[in-house]
Protein backbone atom coordinates (compact mmCIF):
# COMPACT_ATOMS: atom_id res chain seq x y z
CA UNK A 1 0.00 0.00 0.00
CA UNK A 2 1.23 3.50 -1.38
CA UNK A 3 0.70 6.48 1.75
CA UNK A 4 0.98 9.31 -0.35
CA UNK A 5 0.87 11.42 2.70
CA UNK A 6 3.48 10.63 4.45
CA UNK A 7 5.74 9.91 1.49
CA UNK A 8 5.05 13.56 1.22
CA UNK A 9 5.81 14.37 4.58
CA UNK A 10 9.48 12.41 4.06
CA UNK A 11 9.75 13.89 1.04
CA UNK A 12 9.49 17.42 3.01
CA UNK A 13 11.95 16.94 5.95
CA UNK A 14 14.37 15.87 3.08
CA UNK A 15 14.01 19.13 1.09
CA UNK A 16 17.39 20.73 2.16
CA UNK A 17 19.34 17.88 0.58
CA UNK A 18 17.56 18.40 -2.78
CA UNK A 19 17.70 22.11 -2.57
CA UNK A 20 21.76 21.62 -1.16
CA UNK A 21 22.39 18.79 -4.51
CA UNK A 22 21.00 21.96 -7.20
CA UNK A 23 23.04 24.67 -5.67
CA UNK A 24 26.34 22.31 -5.91
CA UNK A 25 24.97 21.86 -9.62
CA UNK A 26 24.76 25.49 -10.61
CA UNK A 27 27.69 26.33 -9.28
CA UNK A 28 29.40 23.72 -10.71
CA UNK A 29 28.00 24.40 -13.85
CA UNK A 30 28.88 28.35 -13.59
CA UNK A 31 32.84 26.97 -12.93
CA UNK A 32 32.46 24.96 -16.06
CA UNK A 33 31.43 28.09 -18.21
CA UNK A 34 33.92 30.11 -17.03
CA UNK A 35 36.53 27.17 -17.70
CA UNK A 36 34.99 26.78 -21.52
CA UNK A 37 35.86 30.67 -21.25
CA UNK A 38 39.31 30.43 -20.65
CA UNK A 39 39.78 27.28 -23.11
CA UNK A 40 38.38 29.47 -26.21
CA UNK A 41 41.34 31.08 -26.73
CA UNK A 42 43.52 27.85 -26.98
CA UNK A 43 43.38 25.54 -30.46
CA UNK A 44 43.26 21.92 -30.39
CA UNK A 45 47.13 21.67 -30.34
CA UNK A 46 47.16 23.65 -27.46
CA UNK A 47 44.44 21.32 -25.77
CA UNK A 48 46.48 18.62 -26.62
CA UNK A 49 49.35 19.36 -24.84
CA UNK A 50 48.04 20.04 -21.68
CA UNK A 51 46.30 16.69 -21.73
CA UNK A 52 48.01 13.40 -20.26
CA UNK A 53 48.93 10.82 -22.87
CA UNK A 54 45.77 8.56 -22.01
CA UNK A 55 42.54 8.25 -19.73
CA UNK A 56 41.59 12.04 -20.29
CA UNK A 57 38.35 11.42 -20.48
CA UNK A 58 37.55 12.62 -24.05
CA UNK A 59 40.05 14.04 -26.89
CA UNK A 60 39.23 16.78 -29.34
CA UNK A 61 38.85 16.52 -33.56
CA UNK A 62 39.50 18.66 -35.98
CA UNK A 63 36.21 19.91 -35.31
CA UNK A 64 37.39 22.00 -31.93
CA UNK A 65 38.98 24.57 -33.70
CA UNK A 66 36.10 25.19 -36.39
CA UNK A 67 33.66 25.21 -33.18
CA UNK A 68 35.38 25.99 -29.72
CA UNK A 69 32.43 27.14 -28.31
CA UNK A 70 31.53 23.72 -28.45
CA UNK A 71 28.28 24.51 -30.73
CA UNK A 72 27.84 23.34 -33.93
CA UNK A 73 25.25 25.20 -35.35
CA UNK A 74 22.41 23.32 -37.83
CA UNK A 75 21.16 25.26 -40.92
CA UNK A 76 17.51 24.19 -40.80
CA UNK A 77 15.08 26.05 -39.06
CA UNK A 78 10.96 25.53 -40.11
CA UNK A 79 7.57 27.28 -39.44
CA UNK A 80 5.78 23.84 -38.60
CA UNK A 81 6.12 20.25 -37.87
CA UNK A 82 5.14 19.36 -41.78
CA UNK A 83 7.91 21.03 -42.68
CA UNK A 84 9.91 19.11 -40.63
CA UNK A 85 8.73 15.81 -41.70
CA UNK A 86 8.72 16.81 -45.35
CA UNK A 87 12.96 17.68 -44.94
CA UNK A 88 13.16 14.20 -42.70
CA UNK A 89 11.45 11.66 -45.43
CA UNK A 90 13.56 13.59 -48.01
CA UNK A 91 16.72 12.81 -45.86
CA UNK A 92 15.85 9.14 -45.05
CA UNK A 93 14.49 8.53 -48.54
CA UNK A 94 15.96 4.86 -49.60
CA UNK A 95 17.88 5.09 -46.96
CA UNK A 96 17.54 1.41 -45.07
CA UNK A 97 17.64 1.51 -40.90
CA UNK A 98 17.47 -0.61 -38.35
CA UNK A 99 17.13 -0.87 -34.88
CA UNK A 100 17.85 -3.76 -32.29
CA UNK A 101 16.32 -4.18 -29.30
CA UNK A 102 16.30 -6.81 -26.53
CA UNK A 103 14.46 -8.00 -23.33
CA UNK A 104 14.40 -10.35 -20.99
CA UNK A 105 12.92 -13.01 -18.27
CA UNK A 106 15.53 -13.87 -15.37
CA UNK A 107 15.77 -16.48 -13.53
CA UNK A 108 13.06 -16.96 -10.64
CA UNK A 109 13.72 -18.07 -7.20
CA UNK A 110 9.64 -18.83 -6.87
CA UNK A 111 10.48 -20.90 -9.77
CA UNK A 112 11.89 -24.64 -8.79
CA UNK A 113 13.41 -24.78 -12.22
CA UNK A 114 15.88 -22.03 -13.15
CA UNK A 115 15.20 -20.95 -16.88
CA UNK A 116 15.30 -17.37 -18.65
CA UNK A 117 14.18 -15.99 -21.65
CA UNK A 118 16.24 -13.79 -24.12
CA UNK A 119 13.99 -11.74 -27.11
CA UNK A 120 15.47 -9.48 -29.44
CA UNK A 121 13.45 -7.54 -31.68
CA UNK A 122 14.28 -5.47 -34.60
CA UNK A 123 12.62 -3.03 -37.26
CA UNK A 124 14.06 -2.39 -40.71
CA UNK A 125 12.68 0.23 -42.59
CA UNK A 126 13.97 0.89 -46.36
CA UNK A 127 12.26 4.15 -46.55
CA UNK A 128 10.97 3.02 -49.90
CA UNK A 129 7.84 2.33 -51.87
CA UNK A 130 9.52 -0.63 -53.19
CA UNK A 131 10.23 -2.52 -50.43
CA UNK A 132 8.00 -2.88 -47.08
CA UNK A 133 9.62 -2.64 -43.54
CA UNK A 134 10.39 -5.97 -41.38
CA UNK A 135 9.04 -6.76 -37.78
CA UNK A 136 10.68 -9.56 -35.75
CA UNK A 137 11.82 -11.25 -32.92
CA UNK A 138 14.38 -14.01 -32.14
CA UNK A 139 14.08 -15.71 -28.89
CA UNK A 140 16.22 -17.69 -26.79
CA UNK A 141 15.60 -19.84 -23.82
CA UNK A 142 18.70 -20.70 -21.22
CA UNK A 143 18.47 -23.83 -19.20
CA UNK A 144 19.31 -24.48 -15.93
CA UNK A 145 22.98 -25.49 -17.20
CA UNK A 146 23.47 -22.26 -19.15
CA UNK A 147 21.88 -19.99 -16.16
CA UNK A 148 24.07 -21.41 -13.10
CA UNK A 149 27.35 -22.92 -14.44
CA UNK A 150 30.50 -23.31 -12.37
CA UNK A 151 31.63 -19.71 -12.11
CA UNK A 152 32.00 -19.32 -8.24
CA UNK A 153 30.34 -15.37 -8.72
CA UNK A 154 26.99 -17.41 -9.91
CA UNK A 155 25.90 -17.63 -6.52
CA UNK A 156 23.60 -15.54 -4.73
CA UNK A 157 26.00 -12.80 -2.92
CA UNK A 158 26.96 -12.23 -6.53
CA UNK A 159 27.01 -8.29 -7.98
CA UNK A 160 25.82 -9.49 -11.24
CA UNK A 161 23.44 -12.43 -10.31
CA UNK A 162 21.91 -12.59 -13.99
CA UNK A 163 24.92 -11.67 -15.84
CA UNK A 164 24.16 -14.63 -18.07
CA UNK A 165 21.08 -13.37 -18.99
CA UNK A 166 22.49 -10.07 -20.04
CA UNK A 167 25.37 -11.12 -21.78
CA UNK A 168 23.38 -13.06 -23.88
CA UNK A 169 20.58 -10.30 -25.10
CA UNK A 170 23.40 -8.17 -25.10
CA UNK A 171 25.32 -10.70 -27.82
CA UNK A 172 22.28 -11.02 -29.49
CA UNK A 173 21.73 -7.57 -30.07
CA UNK A 174 25.26 -7.17 -31.34
CA UNK A 175 24.74 -10.39 -33.76
CA UNK A 176 21.52 -8.92 -35.66
CA UNK A 177 22.96 -5.40 -36.32
CA UNK A 178 26.24 -7.70 -37.91
CA UNK A 179 24.09 -9.74 -39.91
CA UNK A 180 22.40 -6.41 -41.38
CA UNK A 181 25.48 -4.89 -42.06
CA UNK A 182 26.49 -8.10 -44.07
CA UNK A 183 23.71 -7.87 -45.75
CA UNK A 184 23.97 -4.50 -46.88
CA UNK A 185 27.76 -4.69 -47.49
CA UNK A 186 28.42 -1.22 -49.25
CA UNK A 187 25.10 -0.47 -50.34
CA UNK A 188 24.51 2.91 -51.40
CA UNK A 189 23.08 5.17 -50.02
CA UNK A 190 24.61 3.33 -47.59
CA UNK A 191 22.51 2.07 -44.42
CA UNK A 192 22.21 2.53 -40.71
CA UNK A 193 21.85 0.71 -37.75
CA UNK A 194 21.16 2.05 -34.69
CA UNK A 195 22.39 0.41 -31.02
CA UNK A 196 20.77 1.29 -28.10
CA UNK A 197 22.88 2.24 -25.56
CA UNK A 198 26.72 3.20 -25.61
CA UNK A 199 29.84 1.45 -26.92
CA UNK A 200 31.41 2.22 -23.96
CA UNK A 201 30.99 -0.54 -21.64
CA UNK A 202 31.77 1.18 -17.63
CA UNK A 203 29.57 -1.03 -16.18
CA UNK A 204 32.05 -4.01 -17.29
CA UNK A 205 34.66 -2.93 -15.38
CA UNK A 206 33.36 -3.93 -12.06
CA UNK A 207 32.97 -7.49 -13.61
CA UNK A 208 35.54 -10.11 -13.90
CA UNK A 209 38.48 -10.14 -16.35
CA UNK A 210 37.14 -13.21 -18.69
CA UNK A 211 33.58 -11.20 -17.94
CA UNK A 212 34.80 -7.91 -19.36
CA UNK A 213 36.67 -9.85 -22.06
CA UNK A 214 32.78 -10.48 -23.48
CA UNK A 215 31.78 -7.82 -23.32
CA UNK A 216 34.20 -5.85 -25.06
CA UNK A 217 34.76 -8.29 -27.91
CA UNK A 218 31.05 -7.88 -28.64
CA UNK A 219 31.55 -4.50 -29.17
CA UNK A 220 34.52 -4.58 -31.02
CA UNK A 221 33.24 -7.12 -33.56
CA UNK A 222 30.16 -4.57 -34.19
CA UNK A 223 32.94 -1.37 -34.61
CA UNK A 224 35.16 -3.93 -37.11
CA UNK A 225 31.76 -5.42 -39.23
CA UNK A 226 30.30 -1.44 -39.38
CA UNK A 227 34.34 -0.58 -40.99
CA UNK A 228 34.17 -3.83 -42.53
CA UNK A 229 30.57 -3.17 -44.82
CA UNK A 230 30.77 0.31 -44.75
CA UNK A 231 27.59 0.40 -42.69
CA UNK A 232 27.43 3.02 -39.82
CA UNK A 233 26.32 2.35 -36.71
CA UNK A 234 25.03 4.93 -33.76
CA UNK A 235 24.89 3.91 -30.17
CA UNK A 236 21.99 6.34 -29.02
CA UNK A 237 21.82 7.54 -25.27
CA UNK A 238 19.16 9.59 -24.83
CA UNK A 239 19.73 10.36 -21.42
CA UNK A 240 23.17 10.45 -20.33
CA UNK A 241 25.54 10.73 -17.65
CA UNK A 242 29.31 10.63 -19.17
CA UNK A 243 31.04 12.99 -17.56
CA UNK A 244 34.13 12.51 -20.80
CA UNK A 245 34.19 15.98 -21.79
CA UNK A 246 33.35 17.11 -18.28
CA UNK A 247 36.94 15.41 -17.46
CA UNK A 248 38.89 16.82 -20.20
CA UNK A 249 38.07 20.61 -19.28
CA UNK A 250 39.18 19.34 -15.82
CA UNK A 251 42.29 18.06 -17.35
CA UNK A 252 43.39 21.27 -19.39
CA UNK A 253 42.34 24.02 -16.74
CA UNK A 254 42.89 22.17 -14.23
CA UNK A 255 38.81 23.01 -12.61
CA UNK A 256 37.82 21.60 -9.45
CA UNK A 257 33.93 20.82 -9.10
CA UNK A 258 32.11 19.75 -6.03
CA UNK A 259 29.40 17.40 -7.61
CA UNK A 260 29.56 15.58 -10.85
CA UNK A 261 28.17 17.27 -13.65
CA UNK A 262 27.63 15.23 -16.85
CA UNK A 263 28.40 16.42 -20.50
CA UNK A 264 24.23 16.51 -21.23
CA UNK A 265 24.23 18.72 -18.73
CA UNK A 266 27.30 20.73 -19.62
CA UNK A 267 25.94 22.02 -22.81
CA UNK A 268 22.07 22.06 -22.00
CA UNK A 269 23.06 25.44 -22.05
CA UNK A 270 24.88 25.69 -24.88
CA UNK A 271 22.93 23.42 -27.47
CA UNK A 272 19.42 25.40 -27.17
CA UNK A 273 17.97 25.10 -30.55
CA UNK A 274 17.17 21.53 -31.93
CA UNK A 275 19.51 20.04 -34.24
CA UNK A 276 22.58 21.75 -32.81
CA UNK A 277 25.19 19.74 -31.60
CA UNK A 278 28.69 20.00 -30.22
CA UNK A 279 31.98 18.99 -32.03
CA UNK A 280 32.84 15.40 -32.30
CA UNK A 281 35.55 14.02 -29.52
CA UNK A 282 37.64 10.85 -29.47
CA UNK A 283 36.25 9.35 -26.31
CA UNK A 284 39.62 8.39 -23.63
CA UNK A 285 37.34 7.66 -20.69
CA UNK A 286 39.45 6.14 -17.39
CA UNK A 287 38.07 3.09 -17.18
CA UNK A 288 39.77 -0.47 -15.28
CA UNK A 289 39.02 -2.42 -18.53
CA UNK A 290 41.67 -5.36 -19.52
CA UNK A 291 41.10 -4.63 -23.31
CA UNK A 292 40.59 -1.08 -23.75
CA UNK A 293 39.19 -0.11 -27.53
CA UNK A 294 37.88 3.60 -26.54
CA UNK A 295 39.77 5.35 -29.14
CA UNK A 296 37.81 3.83 -31.72
CA UNK A 297 34.63 5.09 -30.28
CA UNK A 298 33.98 8.50 -31.28
CA UNK A 299 30.94 10.63 -29.83
CA UNK A 300 28.84 14.41 -30.05
CA UNK A 301 25.70 15.95 -28.45
CA UNK A 302 22.60 15.98 -30.25
CA UNK A 303 19.80 18.29 -29.16
CA UNK A 304 16.99 16.47 -30.17
CA UNK A 305 14.22 18.05 -28.10
CA UNK A 306 13.63 21.56 -27.06
CA UNK A 307 13.44 20.81 -22.81
CA UNK A 308 15.94 17.99 -22.60
CA UNK A 309 19.62 18.13 -22.28
CA UNK A 310 21.39 16.60 -25.81
CA UNK A 311 21.56 12.69 -26.31
CA UNK A 312 24.94 11.57 -26.90
CA UNK A 313 25.68 9.66 -29.99
CA UNK A 314 28.13 6.66 -30.32
CA UNK A 315 29.67 5.99 -33.30
CA UNK A 316 32.94 4.00 -35.17
CA UNK A 317 36.22 6.26 -35.72
CA UNK A 318 35.69 5.79 -39.62
CA UNK A 319 32.45 7.21 -39.84
CA UNK A 320 34.38 10.42 -38.99
CA UNK A 321 37.39 9.68 -40.50
CA UNK A 322 35.37 9.41 -44.11
CA UNK A 323 33.47 12.42 -43.04
CA UNK A 324 30.44 10.37 -43.24
CA UNK A 325 29.26 12.08 -39.83
CA UNK A 326 27.60 14.55 -41.27
CA UNK A 327 25.25 12.49 -42.84
CA UNK A 328 24.66 10.03 -40.02
CA UNK A 329 23.69 13.02 -38.17
CA UNK A 330 21.19 13.94 -40.36
CA UNK A 331 19.91 10.83 -40.53
CA UNK A 332 19.42 10.45 -36.70
CA UNK A 333 18.13 13.92 -36.51
CA UNK A 334 15.51 12.96 -39.63
CA UNK A 335 14.37 9.66 -37.18
CA UNK A 336 14.04 12.21 -34.40
CA UNK A 337 11.53 14.16 -35.95
CA UNK A 338 9.64 11.22 -37.14
CA UNK A 339 9.89 9.50 -34.04
CA UNK A 340 9.33 13.32 -32.64
CA UNK A 341 12.40 13.42 -30.04
CA UNK A 342 13.50 10.06 -30.28
CA UNK A 343 14.94 7.53 -33.08
CA UNK A 344 11.43 6.47 -34.46
CA UNK A 345 13.86 3.07 -35.77
CA UNK A 346 14.25 2.48 -31.93
CA UNK A 347 11.29 3.39 -30.72
CA UNK A 348 9.36 0.94 -32.46
CA UNK A 349 11.97 -1.78 -31.75
CA UNK A 350 11.26 -1.25 -27.97
CA UNK A 351 7.96 -1.74 -28.77
CA UNK A 352 8.47 -4.92 -31.03
CA UNK A 353 10.95 -6.52 -27.98
CA UNK A 354 9.37 -5.55 -24.76
CA UNK A 355 8.06 -8.13 -22.60
CA UNK A 356 5.94 -6.81 -19.93
CA UNK A 357 4.72 -8.85 -16.34
CA UNK A 358 2.08 -9.65 -18.07
CA UNK A 359 4.22 -11.58 -20.47
CA UNK A 360 6.36 -13.00 -17.90
CA UNK A 361 2.89 -14.57 -16.26
CA UNK A 362 2.18 -15.89 -19.47
CA UNK A 363 5.03 -17.42 -20.22
CA UNK A 364 5.26 -18.98 -16.49
CA UNK A 365 1.89 -20.91 -17.58
CA UNK A 366 3.25 -22.05 -20.84
CA UNK A 367 6.90 -23.31 -19.02
CA UNK A 368 4.24 -25.21 -16.48
CA UNK A 369 2.42 -26.71 -19.21
CA UNK A 370 5.67 -27.55 -21.13
CA UNK A 371 7.20 -29.05 -17.89
CA UNK A 372 4.06 -31.29 -17.30
CA UNK A 373 4.66 -32.74 -20.98
CA UNK A 374 7.93 -33.42 -20.07
CA UNK A 375 7.56 -35.14 -16.76
CA UNK A 376 9.65 -32.40 -15.05
CA UNK A 377 9.29 -31.64 -11.67
CA UNK A 378 7.87 -28.04 -11.26
CA UNK A 379 7.20 -26.06 -8.29
CA UNK A 380 6.33 -22.52 -7.73
CA UNK A 381 7.02 -20.92 -3.66
CA UNK A 382 4.71 -20.78 -1.24
CA UNK A 383 5.24 -17.01 -1.60
CA UNK A 384 4.21 -16.28 -4.85
CA UNK A 385 1.30 -18.81 -5.20
CA UNK A 386 -0.23 -16.46 -1.67
CA UNK A 387 0.53 -13.56 -4.32
CA UNK A 388 -0.97 -14.35 -7.37
CA UNK A 389 -3.61 -14.68 -5.34
CA UNK A 390 -3.66 -11.54 -3.68
CA UNK A 391 -3.20 -9.56 -7.10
Amino acid sequence: MFDAGKTLAALEARRAGFSGAEAVSRADLEALGRALAEMGNLGRAELEARLPGKRAGARPTAEYDAYPTLVVPFAHRWQNHRQAREWANDVLSDVTTIAADGSQITPSKELSVPVGVVQVGWFENPHSTQARYIKDVQVEILTPAELVGSDPEDDQASAFPDWRINMRRFTLEIKRLIEFMEAKARRRPSPLAFFDGSFIISFAQHMQPNRQKLYSEAVRALLEASERTGVPVVGYIDTSYATDIVEMIRHITGLSLTGRVSDGMMLSGKTVQWGERSPVFVCDRDDKLEDPFYNQVYFTYLKTTASSPPARLDFPCWVYESGEHERVIDLVRAECVVGLGYPYALETADAVAVLTMQDRERFYRLFQRFAEGEGLKLRFSRKSVSKRGRR
